[in-house]
């Protein structure tokens, strides 16, 4: 017996991404944000297969996933902000809260969502992961959308009887 192997594909022609991007940590965001849309049309998604939109801060960026994730207009999905610690405990709950809602969303509807929410120390740290965390969560959304394409497609041909095992 063969193994089956799935070669990874960055191809993003006709890819159809969501960016949700959280506004607190604006120059971060807008880092982030930057360095993904430049990596997206590297990959070759068009400007026209692109949806962003912005709210106000990491807590609110899973909700608005799931209300474009209910559209079912995308192959993947990106969330996009920066929790930077301060002094209280807020910096857990938020991090925590949102990374959980992100896996959620894409859990939910079977949607890859590439999670590009920093999580650092401080501001500097953030703004040095920025450009290379915006341009991953570019590539892991086409790859993932790829991925779960090809997926379906062997889903349905298996039970259509047509997979040769």
């Amino acid at each position: 017996m063969t193994v089956g192997h799935y070669e990874s594909n960055f191809d993003g022609a006709g890819v159809r991404i969501g960016i949700v991007q959280a506004r607190f940590n604006e120059k971060v965001g807008a880092g982030l944000l930057s360095a993904c849309l430049a990596e997206l049309a590297k990959l070759g998604v068009l400007n026209e297969d692109i949806l962003h939109v912005t709210v106000p801060g990491a807590l609110e960026v899973p909700l608005a996933l799931q209300k474009l994730a209910e559209t079912h207009q995308f192959d993947a999905l990106i969330a996009l902000g920066a929790v930077i610690r301060g002094e209280t405990y807020h910096f857990e709950l938020v991090s925590n809260e949102s990374g959980a809602g992100i896996t959620r969303v894409g859990l939910d509807f079977g949607l890859p969502v590439a999670n590009a929410i920093l999580t650092t120390e401080n501001d500097e740290q953030a703004e040095v992961r920025m450009t290379e965390k915006g341009a991953d969560a570019a590539r892991v959304a086409v790859e993932m959308a790829n991925l779960t394409l090809a997926l379906e497609e062997l889903a349905e041909s298996t039970e259509d009887g047509n997979y040769d095992a």
